[in-house]
């Protein structure tokens, strides 16, 4: 029995001896690394960089009144279409209170003149009459009435200028009515009824009863980097992204690169403008925030291409790795044409049924 028991825990311990050694061993043992490979693929590769901005309408146009006044009637809000010629407002004017004082004392002035120069026209028509003086005399105080006639005429019109701002009986129009002197939307009307406004003079560019723009001449306007700015020119391709329109893009030429940039941020930033080529079905309202992508480059048709990172560079020497065999690989010099930053053109080396090493991290 003792025999048994010893022959027993001695076969336990060299099996656990065993078992450890291969153990140990399997745990030193390197795995097989095996490598993933990707294809060359067909695909249209273009070259770009990205401006950020806003658009807008090309003009946008103040409508300021001619006179100063209070505002009596507003005839348009936001959002509402106008041709060029329609009502925006009407003014009720405020008189000056010197100048209303003066004008009435001119009026004033000029009835009594009137009156003293019909007395004496009256006086010497009768002489004429009698035959007591020449008719020559009589022409002068003829003439000076009538210019008394007209200094009324002339003072009532004045006075009613600046009380009422038009003629009575008068044809023309009055400055107090404000027109719209474009055709456009009606972006914003910051003023209400009561408000004061100043007239457009100048010295001042007067109070802004409305903005009024055309909505379907837009324009980009955003700023671009002075390390970009060199690589871009006029009449450039852009694809506009707007923050507010989801899945949609809209097409614009570059037609404008600010010749002076201005430093933001301790960058230098350069202004460009650039036409939005409006869609029918979507409405771009006045201030969208968006992103442009210039085009410098594009192939003008798919080209072969793979990822920018199966390349390896070595010197002057640029290749990818080609399994020639299951997990053979073999270097093959490439020669590499446009890149967008992710895939990259290849012009020789390569074929599309070609698998080519990916790296390991």
């Amino acid at each position: 029995m003792k025999t048994f028991i010893k022959a027993f825990f001695g076969i336990v311990i060299v099996g656990a001896f065993l078992y450890t050694i291969y153990f140990l061993y399997n745990k030193s043992k390197q795995e097989r690394i095996v490598y993933k490979t990707e294809s060359p693929e067909k695909v249209s590769i273009v070259k770009k960089t990205v401006a950020t901005g806003k658009v807008v309408p090309r003009m946008e146009i103040d409508i300021v009144p001619q006179v100063s006044g209070i505002i009596e009637k507003l005839y348009v809000e936001e959002g509402q279409q106008i041709n060029k010629g329609d009502l925006i407002a009407k003014i009720r004017i405020i008189p000056n209170m010197v100048n209303l004082n003066n004008a009435e004392s001119r009026l004033n002035r000029a009835k009594i003149s009137l009156k003293n120069a019909k007395i004496n026209f009256n006086r010497q028509k009768k002489l004429f009459d009698d035959g007591v003086i020449a008719e020559s005399v009589l022409d002068e105080y003829e003439l000076t009435f009538r210019t008394a006639k007209e200094e009324v005429t002339a003072a009532e019109n004045n006075l009613e200028l600046i009380k009422e701002g038009q003629l009575k009986g008068s044809n023309k129009e009055t400055n107090t009515l404000v027109r719209a002197t474009v055709s456009g939307m009606v972006l914003d009307v910051p003023v209400e009824i009561g408000n004061s406004v100043i007239e457009s003079n100048t010295f001042n560019a007067g109070t802004t009863i409305a903005k009024v723009a055309d909505m379907n001449d837009m324009v980009f306007e955003g700023k671009i980097d002075e390390t970009e700015v060199g690589k871009i020119k006029e009449g450039m391709s852009l694809i506009l992204t707007v923050g507010a329109i989801e899945d949609v893009k809209f097409d614009a030429v570059l037609e404008f690169i600010a010749p002076k940039g201005k430093e933001e941020n301790g960058a230098i930033q350069f202004e460009i403008k650039a036409n939005v080529e409006l869609k029918k079905d979507q409405f771009i309202r006045a201030g969208y925030s968006a992103n442009a992508d210039i085009v410098l480059d594009k192939t003008e048709k798919p080209v072969l291409a793979i990822q920018e990172g199966l390349l390896h560079i070595k010197g002057d020497s640029t290749y990818v790795e080609v399994e020639v065999a299951p997990q053979q690989f073999e270097k093959r010099i490439v020669k590499t044409g446009l890149s967008d930053g992710i895939n990259i053109e290849i012009k020789e080396g390569l074929k599309a049924n070609d698998k080519i090493k990916v790296k390991t991290s």
